[in-house]
């Protein structure tokens, strides 16, 4: 048997191919299932339809969706002068760190953002004006300090005081696009750009697997016999993180929150072992992170709420490796310890070639950038053989990125 590649050697110029410009999909198409869906069963590649998909899944799946929200993240605001300031949120920093409590509070709070044109904002405040019911409305962000890699502490306060800062960007602000589309927002991304199953405000960008199901989909689902559950990792504007490092080993993996209900992990423990699909590489990142916090539960029973988080690294250490049923017995022992309905997380997990799957057994997901970790992550479960998945997307027309078609990969 082959020693399995060291991830921390990787190198990302391993992971290149060639995406022409015209082969992004600049808009969505008018009907969400319309959308193509490549299938690579066992290295057999197969062209069909996204509407096939629910009778090409192994008759016994239990289908994991990830039901987070976007936010209208992006705000542009304006200096006094009249110069434009652009602020991206991208995390809670005060009163709340938790994402949920931060979207609930008034007044004012303070956020960690990204600044676009921010070299000519000295000082002061800049100021953005909306309406909401009707009223007029504004908002002001204020400078606190500038951190490495163009981003801010932002204090932000608004007029009227009563709105929670969700509603204030819900009216205010933009949806955050993929920047590779190069365009403004528009009424249909309000649509387009967010799950019809998405629950919980708090990503940056779309889980965009998940932009193809229709209330149809997940109707027949269900009639074919199909059990389905919900996970929420909120999506961080680190999925568009380009890799810089030419090895993995310096590339430092971003965080994103993960919450996950007992309810779920009670129905991954009844599935086991049959086959557990990953819609989208959030979801698969959030279920094999839930392996991770378990197999750490199970080494240190005494781990706080602060501490449950997934490292880069930690699926590549040497420690204890528990079967899929004891990680999740200990996560479902640990939410009745502590009396709390829900694991609540953060996770930095990188997956890529050398790592082995715990809990998914295939994965549907959209066509990747060159040279990305989720790129890596899919290469991770097909092994060599995701160059042919890809040449054969680029040779048969497929429509790529966040917008584009989708895939369907059982490694067999």
């Amino acid at each position: 048997m082959p020693t399995p590649p060291n991830p921390r050697e990787l190198r990302i110029q391993d992971f290149h191919y060639h995406l022409p410009a015209e082969r992004i999909a600049p808009e969505p198409l008018a009907d969400r299932a319309a959308s193509r869906l490549l299938v690579s069963r066992a290295g057999v590649i197969s062209d069909k339809t996204f509407r096939d998909l629910p009778g090409e899944l192994p008759t016994d799946s239990l289908l994991i969706f990830n039901n987070t929200r976007v936010v209208r993240a992006r705000l542009l605001a304006k200096r006094p002068t009249g110069g434009a300031v652009e602020l991206f949120c991208l995390e809670p920093v005060a009163p709340h760190r938790a994402l949920e409590l931060a979207l609930q509070q008034t007044e004012s709070c303070t956020w960690r953002c990204l600044v676009g044109n921010g070299r000519r904002w000295k000082e002061g405040p800049v100021s953005l004006a909306f309406s909401f019911a009707g009223q007029p409305a504004t908002l002001w962000a204020e400078r606190q300090a500038a951190e490495a890699g163009g981003e801010s502490l932002i204090d932000f306060r608004w007029q009227p005081a009563s709105l929670p800062f969700a509603e204030v960007l819900r009216a205010a602000g933009h949806l955050p696009l993929p920047p590779y589309l190069h365009r403004p927002d528009t009424a249909t991304d309000a649509v387009r750009y967010q799950t019809v199953y998405a629950a919980h405000e708090g990503a940056v960008a779309a889980p965009t697997a998940g932009l193809h199901f229709t209330p149809e989909i997940i109707a027949e689902l269900a009639a074919r016999g199909i059990a389905t559950g919900h996970v929420t990792l909120h999506v961080g504007a680190g999925t568009f993180q380009p890799v810089k490092a030419e090895a993995m080993a310096d590339h430092p993996m971003h965080s994103e929150p993960i919450i996950v209900q007992a309810s779920l992990l009670q129905q991954l423990l009844a599935h086991q072992p049959r086959p557990v699909m990953a819609v989208g590489t959030t979801s698969l990142r959030t279920l094999e992170s839930l392996y991770w916090l378990g197999a750490a539960l199970l080494q240190n029973p005494g781990t706080t709420p602060a501490e449950l988080e997934v490292s880069q690294w930690q699926p590549y250490a040497d420690g204890l490796a528990p079967t899929p049923s004891e990680a999740l017995q200990a996560l479902l022992a640990y939410l009745d310890a502590t009396g709390s309905a829900a694991i609540e997380a953060r996770t930095r997990l990188l997956i890529a070639p050398g790592y082995r799957f715990r809990l998914v057994q295939g994965l549907i997901t959209n066509f990747h950038q060159p040279e990305s970790t989720l790129l890596l992550l899919v290469a991770a479960l097909l092994g060599p053989g995701w160059r042919a998945v890809y040449d054969h997307a680029l040779a048969h027309g497929y429509r790529f990125l966040s917008y584009g078609d989708s895939s369907l990969l059982l490694p067999g």
